[in-house]
């Protein structure tokens, strides 16, 4: 497998959904949000259908916001329905039941811990734990240092969360000064 490929998904995945999301919550841009959110499944699905690390990550954030009810829009659904299409058409790699439901415990407990804990604690390190969703980095990086996962999963989340952010502050500086 090329490992600058699955890195390049695992890269697009973490800045498309980002784009996406910030295209509807901050701009109310359901068009755009869409648009960033078939890209978004275009190159998680990819990735997924090639390298069960990737399934494992993809498909726990799916469920884990699913079940946390972070699909809130239209582009979401698109998002996820053309994400769910991809894998059934393609087909995913072997995957256990037991190391998938450790990624999508991990994907729930940081958007849940993401969403409420600055209600429950003054503690800086907890709130900034959670903010910055570090259970499924953790989590990751366990699984990888004892063998259950490819230690290229771990290295790739991180380029993924780092798109992501970098998504972020290209939205903020770009399109949010364009409206204002």
């Amino acid at each position: 497998m090329n490992y600058l490929i699955l890195g390049l998904l695992f890269f697009l995945s973490g800045f498309f959904m980002k784009f996406s999301d910030d295209a509807y919550d901050e701009n109310n841009d359901l068009k755009l949000a869409t648009v960033f959110g078939v890209l978004c499944a275009i190159a998680s699905g990819v990735a997924a259908i090639i390298d069960s690390g990737a399934a494992y990550v993809f498909i726990g954030i799916l469920i884990g916001n699913l079940i946390a009810l972070k699909i809130d829009g239209i582009h979401h659904w698109i998002t996820l329905i053309l994400f769910v299409i991809i894998c059934l058409i393609f087909g995913l790699p072997e995957l256990s039941l037991v190391i998938l439901l450790i990624f999508i415990f991990a994907a729930l407990a940081d958007e849940v811990g993401h969403e409420i804990i600055a209600d429950y604690t003054q503690n800086n390190l907890i709130i900034l734990f959670f903010e910055y969703r570090f259970v499924m980095k953790i989590v990751i990086f366990l699984l990888a240092l004892f063998g259950f996962i490819s230690f290229w999963t771990f290295i790739f989340f991180i380029l993924f969360e780092v798109s992501y952010v970098l998504a972020g502050c290209l939205f903020e500086k770009i399109v949010i000064k364009e409206n204002v």
